[in-house]
């Protein structure tokens, strides 16, 4: 790299020669692997899961009606937002309280139109219910997602006496992995660093990766955005485990980052 000042010195870029395994779903990982790149590592995707329409629209629009007219409604993602705005119902009853589980939610619900939107400090289920709004929630929450997702929100919502109001809008399905992704990961040059921030994905890998790619991806360090995530990596096989501070992809590239320095493999 010519560096822009001549005789002053640059540092290498963070991620030099660093192999960053995306395995969020394929949209979602195009501008994760953006930032990969600007941050001079090698992004490789590996989708855990998709992104599909609900099963049923007609339920899912009737769900989402009633969702937003809770007192409280929760957007468990990025996807639940854009969904809900396709369905042309992306406007909260007078008095709900709008709740997003992290930023690129809420980004995701002001570009649908929506105005006052709380965000935790913390980009995760744990973050959502440490907010005083949902310690004595009131009799009726809405959680906008879909199946599958985000199991401890909606238990503990119950535990502390909520109601809570489905309205799956869209649903992950595996990816379709074939070669092209096998072979990615054959010829992945380490040091690798695998991204995972959903259980469901991870396992959909372990389930279609034949034993030699896997085998490939358990020799990756595992960046994971949770406890959970942590110890399931380990029985999944993963030798070494970094948890990032949420699922955020700032959070889970400073992990890498962090991770790559203390290997001295160039951040700066």
């Amino acid at each position: 790299m010519s560096p822009r000042h001549p005789g002053r010195h640059q540092s290498s870029p963070p991620l030099r020669g660093a192999t960053l395994i995306l395995t969020r779903s394929a949209g979602s990982a195009r501008t994760e692997a953006r930032q990969v790149r600007a941050l001079g590592g090698t992004p490789l995707l590996l989708p855990g899961t998709r992104i599909a329409p609900p099963r049923d629209r007609s339920a899912a629009r009737s769900a989402l009606a009633t969702a937003l007219g809770a007192p409280v409604c929760i957007f468990a993602s990025p996807a639940a937002a854009r969904m809900a705005h396709s369905m042309a119902l992306a406007r909260p009853d007078r008095g709900t309280q709008v709740l997003a589980v992290g930023a690129a939610t809420a980004r995701a619900l002001h570009r649908a139109g929506f105005r006052d939107v709380c965000v935790p400090s913390r980009a995760d289920s744990e973050g959502l219910l440490a907010l005083p709004v949902l310690s004595r929630p009131p009799g009726q929450v809405g959680l906008v997602g879909a199946p599958g997702g985000r199991e401890i929100l909606p238990r503990v919502l119950a535990e502390r006496g909520a109601r809570v109001l489905h309205a799956w809008v869209y649903q992950r399905l595996p990816a379709r992995l074939d070669r092209r992704h096998h072979h990615a990961l054959a010829q992945m040059k380490p040091p690798a660093y695998a991204l995972i921030s959903s259980l469901d994905g991870l396992g959909n890998l372990l389930q279609q990766l034949p034993a030699a790619a896997r085998a490939r991806l358990m020799s990756a360090t595992a960046i994971v955005s949770s406890l959970r995530l942590a110890a399931a990596a380990r029985a999944a096989g993963f030798i070494h485990v970094e948890q990032a501070r949420s699922a955020l992809s700032q959070d889970m590239l400073a992990a890498v980052c962090a991770s790559h320095a203390h290997r001295g493999s160039g951040c700066g």
